[in-house]
């Protein structure tokens, strides 16, 4: 049984949401220099960084492709696609490495 709704003193789902929302979930700062969410350590060079994200694009296109095994239909090959995407990130990356007459 639906108890009848006091216009006056009971809050609208929604609109209550949104206030605590409001107060309690601000939306955060735009990333600046000073407040950054994270930055290289001074000293890491070109190479190094550019190592470690050929490193990350490959831990995270096999995460992709182990998802992707366990899942089917569009799910599947989203992830798939996603996994391509980021193994030509990383191909790009070996290359330009690799061509890179300064490296």
């Amino acid at each position: 049984m639906k108890h009848p709704k006091n216009d006056e003193t009971d809050l609208d789902s929604e609109a209550a949401r949104r206030a605590l929302d409001y107060y309690l979930n601000p939306n955060p700062p735009r990333p600046t220099p000073e407040n950054r969410i994270w930055t290289l350590h001074e000293g890491v060079t070109r190479d190094q960084a550019q190592e470690h994200a050929i490193a990350l694009l490959r831990c995270a296109a096999a995460t992709a492709q182990e998802t992707a095994t366990h899942q089917h239909g569009g799910q599947r090959e989203l992830l798939f696609a996603l996994m391509h995407m980021m193994d030509m990130a990383r191909a790009l990356l070996e290359h330009q490495r690799t061509a890179d007459p300064a490296a």
